[in-house]
């Protein structure tokens, strides 16, 4: 309950703010601000940091991907118009694979083929992927109608496709694409299910000159029969080959705590193998999460003393305006010295409009720091994300800043020589 000296104060320091609107309101938007982007860039960095981190949890945190990767073209083969790039993950790497680790529950060969897709007069250019049955599994993803490739499929090598999302509603937009039959190549192939969309990795994106609209997934099996192993791309007046056994392999481990074990023995296995030219990678997601998550939280360090260092402006620019307050009403401190009031009232009486000043530019902040983030996430298209704790921590350093930088001001008021004071013009 505020007490009568107190709520005396509090009445006397609002009047005396109001008496200099402008002055008061300018002096508040430092602390403003300040708070306002503490909020903000918190809530930018936590949205950036958590879909980074969903991205890489859609990889599946018990697998271990490894991927082949062209090595760099040899310049002394520049002027050749025809040439062969044998590179990446093989058949004998995916047998070792089988062979060697019994920690991993299952496997999943992945080949990418380089084909046009295309019903009636609807052109598309997605990722064509040669999958087996347990590529669902392994990955997580979800179907949205229809069914996934099954084991039958792939013995009996079918001509039958599973479409992203994207895909199915690129191709058919005002209806389903359930058993109906899509060229890819120059092959047909019927649709059995479509999968829910993902949000790809950073390294998926597009290549220059080419449109990913989505993926098409076929069996491992039927493309070996139809495509094989080698994949001619035309440019720039020259052909370039390429024969890849095997683009990417998911291994799924049984036990989380032994993912880091097995992705070391894949990179000394292929390292073994693969010794005269690094074509492949090996990607942890459990790995990538941890170093996401410590990414974070260095990133927030960093967003909060950049957005702190403005608070810290706004409570000198509180300082120093009160400070010229002091100087205007020495005169009034002098006369109220000389009524009686004590070192403590001149104290409480300053240190009040000190705290309105930096309590109430805390409060328009903390609105003005929401505000920003649903500004940023409804116009930029951007992940952003307030935290109940971003909001209470910036109020709670704007209050503490208005009270640190009000202390010398009111101390030096409250240690006024009465009878100087009282002469002051």
């Amino acid at each position: 309950m505020i007490t009568s000296p107190l709520l005396r104060a509090l009445r006397t320091g609002v009047k005396s703010l109001l008496l200099h609107k402008l002055r008061s309101l300018l002096t508040t938007l430092g602390v403003l601000f300040g708070t306002g982007s503490v909020i903000a860039m918190l809530a930018i960095g936590e949205g950036a940091s958590q879909e980074a981190q969903e991205q890489i949890r859609l990889l599946g945190s018990q697998n271990v991907i490894l991927r082949s990767i062209k090595p760099q073209d040899d310049p002394n083969q520049g002027n050749q118009t025809s040439r062969v790039a044998r590179y990446g993950l093989t058949d004998g790497d995916l047998a070792r694979f089988e062979e060697t680790f019994p920690g991993v529950e299952s496997i999943v060969p992945i080949r990418e083929i380089a084909k046009e897709v295309r019903f009636e007069d609807r052109l598309l250019h997605p990722r064509v992927l040669a999958v087996t049955p347990n590529y669902v599994q392994a990955t997580g993803r979800l179907l949205w109608e229809g069914r996934f490739l099954t084991p039958e499929d792939d013995r009996t090598l079918q001509n039958v496709c599973v479409l992203g999302t994207e895909v199915a509603r690129a191709l058919f937009p005002f209806e389903s694409a359930l058993e109906k039959r899509v060229k890819i190549g120059s092959d047909y192939f019927t649709v059995v299910g479509t999968l829910a969309p993902r949000v790809r990795l950073g390294e998926d994106r597009a290549q220059p000159g080419t449109e990913i609209t989505g993926e098409v997934f076929i069996p491992f099996g039927t493309a070996r029969k139809w495509y094989g192993k080698m994949q001619v791309k035309m440019r720039s007046g020259s052909r370039d080959m390429e024969e890849v056994d095997l683009h990417e392999v998911i291994l799924t481990v049984s036990h989380p705590e032994n993912v880091r074990m097995v992705a070391d023995g894949a990179r000394e296995m292929l390292g073994r193998f693969h010794e005269k030219k690094q074509d492949y990678e090996v990607v942890v997601p459990l790995e990538l999460l941890a170093r996401a998550e410590e990414t974070k939280r260095i990133f927030n360090i960093v967003l909060g003393s950049i957005a702190g260092i403005s608070l810290l402006v706004g409570g000198i620019g509180i300082m120093n305006v009160m400070l010229a307050t002091v100087t205007e009403r020495t005169r009034e401190i002098g006369i109220r010295r000389a009524l009686g009031a004590k070192r403590r009232h001149i104290v409480t009486q300053f240190l009040v409009e000190t705290i309105c000043l930096s309590v109430g530019g805390g409060l328009f902040g903390v609105a003005l720091g929401i505000a920003i983030p649903w500004g940023v996430e409804r116009y930029a298209d951007m992940k952003t994300v307030v935290t109940p704790e971003a909001p209470i921590l910036a109020f709670g350093i704007s209050a503490g800043v208005g009270i640190i930088f009000g202390l010398y001001p009111a101390w030096r008021a409250a240690t006024m020589d009465p009878v100087e004071a009282l002469r002051h013009e």
